[in-house]
């Protein structure tokens, strides 16, 4: 094992059907308005997280929020957690930005994301 080599949860995304009742629900909650405001990708900046809405996530095969846990190295600890016996979900992957995402599950099939900032 490398040590702490995480940052933490910093992003949250959730897989929306309708991204506008959704966006005034989370704004109401969070309460604040969205950051990011696109068709694609609605986003929460609240106390350092990220939280996100992704309309049709559930056809991109999100049956649920995923926590993404922020590395400084994300091909280091893919390859880490595989060898402990994660599966890959998706592999690495520029999302825009520099932002490098993957998402693997455990053997519980519980989804972990990774999130790389450049």
């Amino acid at each position: 094992m490398t040590g702490s080599s995480v940052q933490g949860i910093k992003t949250v995304l959730h897989p929306v059907s309708d991204l506008a009742k959704a966006k005034e629900v989370y704004a109401a909650l969070l309460g604040v308005p969205p950051q990011t405001d696109e068709p694609y990708y609605v986003g929460f900046e609240v106390a350092g997280q990220q939280i996100g809405l992704v309309p049709g996530g559930a056809a991109q095969g999100m049956t649920s929020p995923v926590a993404y846990w922020h590395v400084p190295d994300i091909e280091a600890k893919l390859a880490e957690v595989t060898a402990a016996g994660a599966t890959v979900k998706e592999p690495v992957h520029d999302v825009g930005g520099g932002r490098l995402t993957a998402t693997v599950t455990d053997a519980d099939g519980n989804v972990l994301g990774l999130l790389q900032d450049r």
